[in-house]
């Protein structure tokens, strides 16, 4: 049993569905939830089919969630790339206990997943826009 202090513990299914994603490529993003306070376990996995817009229509408007996202891009010089993006959901809307039990998760949950290349933090849709998760390559290829 963990508690906020010490954060939830993680549910092995999560490690194995975003090693789908990041190796296998199996996957286009996965959500993930804490469970009664206790434990992270898989809230939502999309398809590979799936776009960013199905990605960001699973986020709920009001309580957070962990994510990983594999997006695809092409580069200046038209070669196809792909970044696999964490982002923690918190939005200004969550109730403060979840805000703060997700928090206190956050990096033992992410540290767990290894070949996440950005890491983001998003309180509203804007933040986590199309255009600001290809800011970010640019602002890394830079």
């Amino acid at each position: 049993m963990a508690n906020a202090a010490s954060g939830a513990g993680v549910n092995d299914e999560c490690i194995t569905k975003f090693n789908e994603l990041q190796a296998k490529r199996l996957h286009r993003y996965v959500t993930y939830k804490l469970q009664d306070s206790k434990e992270v376990v898989i809230d939502q996995v999309g398809e590979r089919a799936a776009t960013y817009d199905d990605f960001v229509s699973v986020l709920p408007e009001n309580d957070c969630r962990y994510a990983v996202f594999d997006f695809d891009y092409m580069t200046k010089e038209e070669v196809p790339k792909s970044k696999i993006y964490y982002i923690f959901w918190s939005p200004d809307s969550a109730k403060v206990r979840s805000k703060m039990l997700y928090a206190s998760s956050n990096s033992k949950f992410k540290t767990g997943l290894n070949g996440i290349q950005i890491e983001m933090q998003a309180t509203d849709a804007s933040e986590i826009s199309l255009d600001a998760i290809q800011g970010r390559i640019k602002d890394r290829a830079n």
